[in-house]
């Protein structure tokens, strides 16, 4: 898989760009239009659960620290935290039901064949939520796969600058003909 377009920023930070100033400013320009400019938001539903809410205010800080804190991605990153916060409430379930299940094995109270049936019921309980934690893992990887490639497809949507319109000897040369 190719690696991602690097940004004007990191261009002109590596000063190794096979671009001229003009260039990398009008990429910079291209770039910042892309973005809406206004701070990312945490919605109500984010913020009532502490684990989503956590999640958030993590992911804000990061997107803040390499300039991509903006509204555009508002909705994807309220429903990655959501989606956070549903996978550690399942993960907690299964470790309560494999609690259960170990004290109950352990009663000396019950009757064997009881045991087993109870066993049975449990386990298919903790292979039920391991299946939904399965589900939301991989809503969550599916929205950091996508996000990322948008934020790399929006570094390639840059347009390129016409090379034509800056070659002065390229440009006599299509005025003559």
């Amino acid at each position: 898989m190719p690696t991602p377009a690097k940004s004007a920023a990191v261009l002109a930070a590596e000063k190794r760009a096979h671009m001229s100033k003009n260039e990398l400013e009008k990429r910079g320009e291209a770039e910042k239009s892309l973005m809406t400019g206004q701070p990312l938001t945490e919605r109500p539903e984010v913020k009532e659960k502490p684990i989503a809410h956590k999640e958030f205010l993590r992911i804000k800080r990061l997107l803040k620290k390499i300039g991509r804190d903006d509204a555009i991605l508002e909705a994807v990153i309220n429903r990655y935290c959501l989606l956070q916060a549903e996978c550690y409430d399942f993960e907690k379930k299964r470790e309560m039901f494999a609690r259960n299940l170990q004290k109950l094995m352990e009663d000396p109270d019950i009757e064997e064949l009881e045991k087993y049936r109870l066993q049975a019921q449990m386990q298919k309980s903790i292979i039920d939520v391991d299946k939904q934690i399965q589900t939301k893992r991989r809503m969550l990887f599916d929205i950091e796969r996508e996000n990322g490639m948008t934020i790399a497809a929006a570094l390639r949507s840059i347009p390129k600058a016409d090379s034509r319109d800056e070659n002065p000897l390229l440009k006599a040369l299509s005025d003559d003909s």
